[in-house]
């Protein structure tokens, strides 16, 4: 199979905005294989990031080896202690569970299958509700690109909402409808009220069984709505479908390149175990499918959602879902239903991002505690419960973690910096084989740059997201 590389250019053919046509090649797939080769563009500076990264993960199990006596002098010290005994006994059990986990996900990922396309026949009415905020033309790109989805036409509507743009993102929404004429259906907030409030407006716009919602600087693959709605046919207790995101921008900067490598790994490995149990924890606002009775059987509750007397105005993905996974729906992942989306290029925009699904996550996890122990589901309710305390874990060992991490820092600098690198070692190295064996080998290793950037340049967004858990703001807004 030929490997390529996804610009946003290859999507488009012809020569002006109002004759754009979907370029079938960009995601080209070989049908006899699951892998879909994704080959970046080379540069200098991106060789020698690669190549830092190793020497200074090389360097980092060096030290390990040299400053083994250190190291076990440590560990006598502890057990001399009772403070000690007890620090090693909680290492060891969240060792055990994570290790359990880790396992168990991979069971349940070996285990996962997407779910094939049904008939047009089988198909239900869909509607498409893209939500747009200073997009500027990407939300044009965004609507072609679904209206050129092989999905029946007659049985897609689709809704375009601009939640009060100060851009020209309304001119491009207008030039999508004087090209698409009846098959899109346009709106215009009075003012900016934020996403959640503009897909309200859709959820009540719109006429189809299966909602589906697509950020308006995402781009779908040709076969993408009709795999993602499919669940919905086959598991009549299936209530809401995550689609698989992958990164639009991945030519334009290291960071996409680093995430892309880490959102496979989030999407196709996490998520496909999840699937396995019913019980997917968040459906991305980059691509996600909602049963219509589901939807409107929270979406009171949904639009007037707080948090500490405050209007949620972050979240709308992961607070949905929760919602319908407590109704005791499944909540599934189809990872033949591709999305490719825009992700921050810098620091800044990355940082803010992060910020804004860690307060989510800390938000909804004390929403999912309120219902996930009691019966809320006709089936096992172990997988669910098992998601949610891993999850609950992470967030509640955080401070222990940093008050650690802070004290090894000032009192064993070079054993922290040289285990540290050794774990990122260690540990990045399942990324990067899964990476490798689904898309490129070449393109996993930046598996290991961005864990080296998350663990020294971002270590800091969980505590912050936990302790502003409060704070509304979408962030990343323009």
């Amino acid at each position: 199979m030929e490997s390529e590389t996804i610009i946003s250019k290859q999507f488009y053919t012809g020569s002006n905005s109002t004759d754009v046509q979907i370029s079938p090649s960009i995601f080209k797939i070989n049908n006899n294989s699951t892998k879909k080769l994704v080959e970046r563009p080379k540069s200098a500076f991106g060789f020698m990031i690669l190549a830092g990264t190793f020497l200074l993960l090389l360097t980092g199990a060096f030290f390990v080896f040299q400053f083994q006596p250190d190291f076990d002098q440590l560990h006598l010290e502890r057990l001399n202690s009772t403070g000690g005994i007890i620090f090693l006994a909680i290492t060891v059990a969240l060792f055990l569970f994570k290790g359990g986990m880790f396992l168990y996900n991979l069971f349940l990922y070996f285990k996962y299958k997407p779910i094939e396309s049904v008939s047009d026949e089988l198909l239900p009415t869909c509607t498409v509700i893209v939500p747009a905020y200073n997009e500027g033309k990407l939300v044009y790109e965004t609507l072609m690109s679904l209206a050129d989805s092989d999905f029946p036409a007659h049985k897609l509507e689709l809704l375009a909402i601009d939640d009060g743009s100060k851009d020209d993102t309304w001119y491009w929404i207008q030039q999508a409808k004087i090209k698409l004429g009846d098959r899109v259906s346009i709106f215009q907030q009075p003012q900016n009220k934020g996403k959640r409030h503009a897909l309200y407006r859709g959820f009540n716009l719109g006429k189809g069984e299966i909602f589906v919602t697509v950020d308006s600087d995402s781009i779908v693959k040709k076969d993408t709505l009709r795999n993602l709605v499919s669940p919905f046919v086959v598991d009549e207790k299936c209530g809401a479908v995550a689609g698989n995101v992958q990164v639009l921008n991945n030519e334009k900067a290291i960071l996409p390149k680093m995430l892309n490598v880490s959102f496979v790994m989030s999407f196709e490995f996490m998520r496909s175990a999840e699937s396995s149990l019913g019980s997917v924890l968040c459906t991305p606002g980059a691509l996600a499918a909602y049963r219509r009775n589901a939807v409107f059987a929270c979406l009171p509750e949904w639009i007037d959602q707080t948090f500490m007397g405050q209007p949620s105005d972050i979240g709308e993905d992961r607070a949905m879902t929760n919602m319908i996974l407590k109704q005791g729906h499944h909540v599934l992942f189809q990872r033949n239903a591709y999305v490719l989306t825009n992700v921050p290029e810098n620091y800044k925009g990355l940082y803010k991002m992060f910020i804004r699904w860690g307060r989510s996550n800390v938000r909804e996890n004390i929403m999912m505690a309120k219902y996930v122990w009691k019966d809320f589901r006709k089936e096992s309710k172990v997988g669910a419960r098992l998601l949610f305390t891993e999850q609950s874990l992470r967030i509640i060992m955080t401070y222990p973690f940093f008050i650690f991490m802070f004290y090894f820092i000032a009192t064993h600098p070079l054993l922290f910096l040289s285990s540290a690198l050794l774990g990122i070692l260690t540990v990045s190295s399942f990324t990067v084989l899964f990476y490798a064996k689904r898309y490129s080998f070449t393109e996993a290793f930046w598996a290991y740059s961005y864990s080296v950037f998350y663990t020294f340049g971002l270590f800091w967004i969980a505590p912050y997201s936990i302790i502003t858990a409060h704070k509304r703001g979408w962030l990343t807004r323009g």
